[in-house]
């Protein structure tokens, strides 16, 4: 008999130290839930991909099938096609980037360039700067190469650059390693903000005076409501700053299709790490994505997803102020979310069990922490459910927060009441021994 502990898996001892780091994403064990036909779901980030006419795609299938099928259905280039390339080179070109198609990786999904990038940089350790909150994904992805998680504060205008400059000072004074600053400056996931033009120039100042390589990722830079965001970080420095795109919330996740532009060395070893992971990205996913961009309007569809996610945005703008009055949010300019506080005496994590009884979904703000930060805050997502969903699931959310508020609060004055008439002499036993 093993003398290893009682745990289930016989290999436990034999995985690398990095596992660790490896666990359940809080978003992750919602959708199991949450995909449920009764619960209003308001926490995962899933584009509204029943708005895209399926001939679009169909068609494009077609066409790829019938004109080069077995080319897209074969191993193709670590680095992507050159098509898919020129393309995405036009993409970016919205958000004022310009550069060379040879310095896009094709991806599978902005998701592995996020881990690409962090595995050729990161060793155990070293420090990675991020926004405080920031994207569960890439939380995960830097604990999983077990590097450390400095969160830097962000307002109603993006990250702070005095809290940046003050959070290298600290890194620094204390021997630490900052390999890079990662941040989503348009319409931010979960923060729904957006990073100003005068911050973004002055952050890659900040960076660039201190050594330090800007990690932009934008998914949701094109779908905003009403102006586009400020021109891309990429656009005022090609040699800083590594820029992640993707095709899953302007076109559909499932075709796991995304990229980076990068310096031209960083690109050279993004390229070798790329062939290491998956030989090759989807060729028969760029393949279909080069013919839809070469034949539909793309734009003009781009445009029906912003139509879309503002009414639905405007939905749940009105049903939170319908509902929940007293809760403070943010009003995103675009992407999929609404950055909400909660009353200092709840906890979004400990609160979650009763929402799902009420057939609400959200996502705790504590997904969004590397600290365990971020119990006073709910991240709910407009994207999906119709505007009609919306207001129900707002209102469920309501009647878990009042509940909840109105059950400490009955406690609280019974404790209070209680502790009044009792003689001081009297010892009261703890509540977990009653």
């Amino acid at each position: 008999m093993s003398d290893k502990g009682t745990n289930l898996d016989p290999w436990y001892d034999s995985y690398a130290d990095r596992t660790a780091g490896l666990s359940a994403s809080e978003v992750r064990a919602l959708f199991a839930v949450a995909s449920r036909p009764e619960v209003v779901s308001l926490a995962g980030g899933m584009p509204y991909v029943s708005a895209l006419p399926r001939e679009l795609v169909t068609g494009a299938i077609d066409r790829v099938m019938a004109d080069g099928g077995a080319m897209a259905m074969q191993y193709g280039s670590g680095q992507g096609t050159p098509a898919i390339r020129e393309h995405i080179m036009q993409i970016m070109a919205m958000e004022g980037i310009r550069g060379s198609a040879d310095d896009v990786v094709v991806t599978t999904g902005s998701q592995q360039a996020l881990d690409l990038v962090t595995r050729l940089f990161v060793n155990p350790g070293d420090v990675v700067l991020a926004e405080s909150p920031s994207y569960v994904g890439a939380l995960g992805v830097f604990k999983a190469y077990q590097a450390d998680v400095v969160h830097v504060p962000m307002d109603e205008h993006g990250l702070v650059p005095e809290a940046l400059r003050e959070a290298i000072a600290a890194v620094t004074a204390r021997g630490g390693r900052i390999k890079f600053l990662y941040t989503i400056p348009n319409f931010h996931n979960p923060a729904g903000v957006t990073l100003t033009w005068a911050r973004r120039v002055e952050i890659l100042e900040i960076c660039r005076s201190a050594g330090i390589l800007v990690l932009e990722d934008n998914p949701y830079g094109l779908l905003y409501f009403d102006q586009p965001a400020p021109q891309a970080m990429r656009s005022i420095d090609d040699e800083g700053v590594i820029y992640l795109g993707s095709f899953s919330k302007t076109l559909a996740p499932g075709f796991r299709v995304g990229w980076a532009l990068a310096p031209h060395a960083i690109r050279e070893k993004l390229i070798l790490a790329n062939e290491s992971a998956t030989l090759s990205p989807n060729s028969f996913g760029q393949f279909v994505i080069t013919e839809y961009l070469d034949q539909a309007d793309w734009r003009g569809q781009i445009e029906t997803f912003r139509g879309l996610y503002r009414e639905r945005r405007d939905a749940m703008i009105s049903a939170l102020g319908e509902y929940l009055p007293s809760l403070t949010w943010n009003v995103p300019d675009g992407g999929f979310f609404v950055w909400v506080g909660l009353p200092a005496e709840l906890d979004s994590k400990a609160m979650l069990p009763r929402a799902v009884k009420e057939l609400v979904a959200y996502t705790p703000g504590t997904a969004f922490f590397a600290d365990g930060d971020g119990r006073q805050n709910v991240r709910l997502s407009f994207c999906y459910p119709t505007p009609e969903s919306i207001r129900t699931g707002v209102a469920r959310l309501a009647n878990v927060v009042n509940g909840e508020l109105d059950l400490l609060r009955t406690f609280s004055t019974a404790s209070l009441s209680n502790r009044a008439a009792r003689p001081q002499s009297v010892v009261v036993p703890p509540p977990n021994t009653i």
